[in-house]
C-alpha cells in the first residue's frame, strides 16, 4: 500500500482533511500541524504549499485509532510473532486452545522478506527532481534551515554490502541553510547509539565515503520500522514487510538499494572525514539543539514518483506526534521485555519527561525472600536496563519491585512516584554513574553526549507517610519562596535565578542547612525551580521541567548529606537544581507574528477553522 493509497484509506474512515489554503513552509505549516495534534485532528493533506509542486502530509499517526486503521490486522499479526519468539511455550498453549488464531504465524516472517524489482517496475524512479524542489519545512523560529523529519535513512555494511546488511534509522536531515553547498550537500544528524554510526565506522576505516538512500513516504510501515528498537544485526526491512502485510520491494541502483514504493529517494555519500555544522533544531525535549559538528552527505539524485506526497512530522515538548509513534512501538514490543531483561516486567520511558531523561521499570527482587527486603537483584536488573538498546540513554532510571504491590502500574507516574518514595532509604537507594555518556539532545550535562545517571531503586514496606500539606513551621532561606506541593511529599521551591555552579552549590548547601534544622515531616523531595507555581500546577510541567533541567551528579543535593565508602546519601530531603543553567538550550517558544498568520489562515479554511 503506498501513502497516496494510504490517504484514500484515511480519507474514506474520516481520518484525513485536505487543506487547500497556500500555506507557508517557513513556520506555518508546522504550527498548524502542532495545533491538529493537540486538538486530536485527523491527518492533514497540504493541497497548495508554497515554493513546491508537491502535496504535504502532516498528523498521519495523530491517533492510535486513526494508526490502528492505518495497519488494520497487521498490528496484532506482529504482536503475536513477537509474542512467539518472547514466550514461544505460552504461545503454543494459546495456539493449541484458538489454532484458528494462529494459522497465519508461519507465513507473518517468510513472507516479510524484501524482494528485489528491476528498475522499469519501481514506482520511485519515475521522476526525478533536485533538493531545492522539495517542499522546505522550517519548524520553529531559530532552526538553521529546512529539514526532513520522517526520513527512513539507508545504509550498508561497507564490508558486506547487500540487502541482508542493511540498517534503517530515522536521522534528522538537514537539506538548507548553514554552511551546506545548497541543493548539493544535506547535514545527516545521527546521534549515539544509532545503527549507522557501525556503518560509518566502517567506511572511515576503509577510508571510503559511505553510500546512503533516504527515502520519504512509502507505506506508512516504513517509517515505523525505522524507529523500532531491533538488535544489532536485524533488518528493520523486515519488519517493515510483517507491518505492512506486504514485501519491502527493493532496486539496486549504482550501489545504492532503493525503495521501490518511496515517494521520494535521495541517494548519495557521507564524505570522508567532512564535518559541519547541523542545526539549531526544535527538538522533542522541548528545547533547541544547537549547532555542531556532523558528516555531511553530497547529494546525487533525487528521485520520486508520480502523485508524490511528502510526509513530515513536527516534534516539541510532548506530547507531539511522536508521542503516538512511542506508544505504538511499546504496543509491539512490549512482550520482548521479560526475555530481554530476565526479572524485569516493565519499562516505561516517559514522554511528558522527554522519553529519555526519565525511565520507569518494574522489577522482580528474589533474592532473600527470606530476610527483610531491600533492593538486590533490582540493582543487578537496573544495570542490565542501563545496557539495553536505546535504554541505555536514560538519564533517571526509577525501579520498583512487583513483590511490593503485584497492581502497580508503571503509566500512572504520580502513583508510581508515591510508590517508590514511600519505601526508598536515601542514605542507601541512590547509585550514581558519574562521566558517562548521555542523549545528544540533552543539554543539561557537562558537555555534548557528556553526563551522568541516577538510579533509585527502592524496595520493601513503606517507611514512612508522604506529607499532603506543607509541613507547619516550614521555612526557608530569604533567597527561596514560594514554596507549593506538587503531589504527596514533593515539594516545588522557587529559588534565585541560576548564576554559576560556585554560587548555586553555595545555595543549595544553604537550603540544606535551613532545612536540617526543622522537622520536614513527610517531605521527601523537594525540586528548586525558576517558577515554583509553573511546576506544580501541572503534572506533566514537574516532568518536563525536573528531568529535562537536571544532571544527575551535578544537581542532586541533600538534608544531612554525606558520603560513605564513595556511597553518596542524606539523612534528609533529596534536593534536585532543576533550575535554567547558562549552558542549557534555549527553551521553544512560537513566533507571534506565525501565531497571527495561522489564526487568519484557519478562520479563511473551513478545515482548520476548528484549530483557532
Amino acid at each position: 500500500m503506498s501513502l497516496s493509497k494510504t490517504v484514500k484509506l484515511l480519507e474514506s474512515q474520516g481520518y484525513l482533511l485536505r487543506v487547500q489554503h497556500e500555506v507557508d513552509p517557513n513556520g506555518e505549516i508546522s504550527e498548524i500541524q502542532r495545533r491538529a495534534y493537540a486538538k486530536k485532528f485527523p491527518a492533514l493533506l497540504f493541497e497548495n504549499v508554497k515554493g513546491t509542486p508537491f502535496p504535504v502530509l502532516s498528523n498521519l499517526f495523530g491517533s492510535m485509532d486513526q494508526t490502528k486503521a492505518i495497519f488494520g490486522r497487521a498490528l496484532s499479526r506482529v504482536e503475536d510473532a513477537i509474542a512467539l519468539k518472547a514466550n514461544p511455550a505460552d504461545t503454543f498453549q494459546k495456539l493449541l486452545k484458538k489454532p484458528q488464531h494462529y494459522f497465519h504465524l508461519p507465513w507473518t516472517g517468510i513472507a516479510s522478506s524484501p524482494k528485489r524489482i528491476p528498475k522499469n517496475k519501481a514506482p520511485v524512479c519515475q521522476n526525478e527532481t533536485s533538493i531545492d524542489q522539495l517542499p522546505q519545512i522550517i519548524h520553529w523560529p531559530e532552526d538553521g534551515g529546512a529539514y526532513i523529519t520522517l526520513p527512513q535513512v539507508l545504509t550498508q555494511h561497507p564490508n558486506k554490502p547487500g540487502i541482508r546488511h542493511t540498517n534503517i534509522g530515522m536521522y534528522r536531515v538537514q537539506i538548507s541553510g548553514g554552511q551546506y553547498e545548497q541543493g548539493q550537500e544535506l547535514g545527516l544528524h545521527y546521534q549515539i547509539h544509532r545503527g549507522i554510526g557501525i556503518h560509518h565506522q566502517a567506511a572511515l576505516q576503509m577510508g571510503k565515503p559511505l553510500k546512503v538512500s533516504i527515502y520519504v513516504g512509502g507505506h506508512p510501515a516504513h517509517s515505523v520500522a525505522a524507529v523500532m528498537p531491533l538488535p544489532e544485526g536485524l533488518s528493520e526491512l523486515l519488519m517493515a514487510g510483517m507491518l505492512a502485510q506486504e514485501r519491502f520491494r527493493y532496486v539496486e541502483e549504482d550501489g545504492y538499494i532503493l525503495s521501490a514504493d518511496a515517494d521520494f529517494c535521495i541517494t548519495g555519500e557521507i564524505l570522508v572525514d567532512q564535518l559541519k555544522p547541523e542545526g539549531p533544531f526544535g527538538d522533542h525535549l522541548g528545547y533547541y539543539s544547537l549547532a555542531h559538528d556532523f558528516p555531511v552527505m553530497r547529494v546525487e539524485k533525487v528521485y520520486h514518483r508520480n502523485g508524490a506526497i511528502w510526509p513530515f512530522t513536527v516534534v516539541g515538548r510532548p506530547p507531539q506526534e511522536d508521542t503516538t509513534f512511542g506508544k505504538l512501538i511499546h504496543q509491539i514490543t512490549q512482550s520482548m521485555v521479560p526475555v530481554s531483561l530476565p526479572g524485569v516486567k516493565n519499562l516505561h520511558a516517559v514522554d511528558a519527561a522527554g522519553v529519555h531523561p526519565l525511565l520507569l521499570a518494574i522489577g522482580s527482587e528474589r533474592y532473600t525472600p527470606y530476610l527483610k527486603q531491600q533492593p538486590q537483584e533490582i540493582l543487578t536488573q537496573a544495570n542490565a536496563i542501563l545496557g539495553f538498546n536505546q535504554c541505555s540513554l536514560a538519564k533517571y532510571l526509577w525501579i520498583a519491585a512487583t513483590e511490593d504491590d503485584a497492581s502497580l502500574d508503571i503509566y500512572d507516574v504520580p502513583n508510581f512516584f508515591k510508590h517508590m518514595l514511600e519505601r526508598v532509604d536515601l542514605t542507601r537507594d541512590l547509585h550514581f554513574q558519574t562521566c558517562t555518556t548521555m542523549d545528544t539532545l540533552d543539554y543539561s550535562g557537562t558537555a555534548l553526549n557528556q553526563g551522568s545517571k541516577l538510579v533509585i531503586a527502592a524496595a520493601g514496606t513503606p517507611i514512612r507517610r508522604l506529607a499532603t500539606e506543607i509541613p507547619q513551621g516550614f521555612s526557608v532561606p530569604t533567597d527561596f519562596g514560594e514554596p507549593l506541593l506538587v503531589m504527596p511529599g514533593v515539594l516545588a521551591l522557587k529559588a534565585p535565578k541560576y548564576k554559576d555552579s560556585a554560587q548555586a552549590q553555595t545555595e543549595m548547601n544553604t537550603l540544606s542547612d535551613a532545612l536540617s534544622k526543622q522537622e520536614n515531616q513527610g517531605i521527601v523531595w523537594i525540586v528548586s525551580v525558576d517558577d515554583s507555581q509553573f511546576c506544580a500546577e501541572d503534572f506533566a510541567n514537574f516532568l518536563w521541567v525536573c528531568f529535562t533541567r537536571s544532571n544527575p551528579a551535578n544537581d542532586t543535593y541533600g538534608v544531612k548529606s554525606f558520603t560513605h565508602n564513595k556511597h553518596w546519601g542524606c539523612e534528609g530531603p533529596l534536593i534536585t537544581d532543576a533550575r535554567i543553567k547558562p549552558h542549557h538550550a534555549p527553551v521553544l517558544e512560537v513566533d507571534e507574528v506565525i501565531t497571527k498568520r495561522v489564526d487568519a489562515i484557519c478562520q479563511n479554511e473551513a478545515a482548520l477553522r476548528n484549530l483557532l
